[in-house]
């Protein structure tokens, strides 16, 4: 298989390039790890599935997205996002990025 390096980073603020919200990068799957189905439905611009996917705190909203790595650039605003969630995965942004949370067993 043909592993891409992800271009963004746990913590790292995103644009969506279609839809315009902001938001903070929480997780970063190597691929496409959701449903078929879920595909199908949802990702109506068929972005590649062998290509990094990332999970999305969504800025001003209550719910996390997850986008395909073409749909992203990257924040240049350095403001902070709001979002319900924020807390549980990081603990701090230096004026560009969130410092993620150290994750206990």
């Amino acid at each position: 298989m043909d592993t891409h390096h992800a271009r963004f980073a746990v913590g790292q603020l995103v644009q969506h390039r279609l839809f315009d919200y902001r938001g903070v990068v929480f997780d970063v799957d190597p691929v496409f790890m959701g449903s078929e189905e879920w595909y199908q439905q949802v990702a109506r611009s068929r972005p590649p599935k062998d290509r990094p996917w990332y999970h999305v705190l969504v800025d001003g909203a209550t719910h996390t997205t997850y986008v395909a790595e073409r749909n992203l650039q990257p924040d240049s605003s350095d403001e902070p996002i709001s979002h319900p969630l924020l807390e549980a995965f990081f603990n701090g942004f230096d004026g560009s990025q969130y410092r993620a949370r150290q994750r206990g067993n």
